[in-house]
């Protein structure tokens, strides 16, 4: 019997706790928030997060990080990337360098401008790079739970592990891919939120669908810039991390990011859009890695400039958007 730990009680770590206890592997699910711990011990349902959905009894959700982690063959942690380092530190004197760490986050440190992969190996004492694995592609939480067909990466150094944990998380519903580009990975999933926020801006201005497969393609080509330059392999942005990511992202209407956007079209200021959400929309903070990122690495990335503008600088949607189609035009591919 396989015994996993879930860090994290959000949509996303509460649906790959309840993934891994419907295969019939014992799940302590560590969550931070109150109401939510009481409700899935009491009632079964993370009222919060995923309202209507009906868990597995097999879940066992705890408060306290040596019980999350004691015993345990494997470790998910699926919390909000600001909280990131924060948790991994007081975790760490509980992992066991021989248990494998598989990480759901999708960001980008805002001081650091570190990937999650980058925290752990600065955090953890000794390398970690054989036991670390990025989790990542296109999925919505609840339609996972609705058992909808579904495709995701497991992205690892180690062939084996991935390989490993590629059968351990695949079910008729849910497939799994793998490949060795954790940094691909990782920011296919953290930047194609920060397009996401532009797509849906676009959106509730009412500009089409000739501007959202602008933005998308154009976004796709300024994050593979952007991860080539940092060692990342091209084709990871043509697969399931990348355009797979995106696409969902900027046009699912379950996508946090994009009602961001949407909200944004309206006028409404983005600190006034967070403090309404429940849930983490990962992008407006990354919008700022995003840009410092490009900034530090001279790389051109005119959107991601745009949506930090926009959000950090309170910049009209409709000027960011007339700025971006009238800079300067260059002789060259479309790449």
């Amino acid at each position: 019997m396989v015994k996993i730990g879930v860090v994290g009680g959000g949509s996303w770590g509460t649906t790959l706790a309840n993934h891994m206890a419907l295969k019939g592997f014992d799940v302590d699910l560590w969550i931070r928030e109150e109401d939510v711990y009481y409700h899935i011990k009491e009632k079964g349902i993370n009222e919060t997060f995923l309202p209507g959905i009906k868990l597995s009894k097999a879940i066992r959700p705890v408060q306290s990080f040596r019980e999350v982690t004691n015993g345990k063959d494997l470790l998910l942690i699926v919390v909000p990337s600001h909280f990131f380092r924060d948790i991994l530190t007081k975790l760490s004197p509980f992992l066991s360098s021989s248990t494998p760490i598989v990480v759901g986050t999708k960001g980008i440190e805002n001081e650091t401008l570190m990937t999650m992969s980058q925290v752990v190996a600065s955090v953890l004492p000794g390398d970690w790079s054989d036991n670390f694995v990025c989790l990542s592609g296109p999925s919505f939480a609840r339609e996972v739970c609705e058992k909808h067909p579904t495709a995701v990466t497991l992205a690892s150094r180690n062939k084996k592990l991935a390989t490993y944990l590629q059968e351990l998380f695949s079910t008729d519903y849910f497939r799994v891919y793998t490949t060795q580009d954790v940094i691909g990975v990782e920011l296919g999933g953290a930047l194609k939120n920060v397009i996401a926020i532009a797509a849906g801006a676009a959106d509730g201005l009412g500009f089409g669908y000739n501007a959202r497969a602008a933005l998308i393609t154009r976004g796709l080509a300024e994050i593979t810039r952007l991860g080539v330059s940092m060692g990342a392999k091209p084709l990871t942005f043509a697969g399931l991390t990348g355009i797979g990511d995106l696409i969902l992202t900027c046009t699912g209407d379950l996508s946090r990011n994009r009602m961001v956007g949407l909200k944004i079209a309206e006028g409404i200021p983005a600190e006034k859009i967070v403090s309404g959400m429940k849930m983490v929309a990962e992008g407006i903070k990354t919008s700022m890695s995003a840009y410092n990122l490009a900034k530090k690495m001279g790389i051109e990335m005119p959107i991601t400039i745009e949506v930090y503008n926009v959000i950090y600088k309170g910049k009209d949607p409709r000027k960011a958007v007339k700025d971006l189609m009238t800079r300067e035009l260059k002789v060259e591919l479309d790449l």
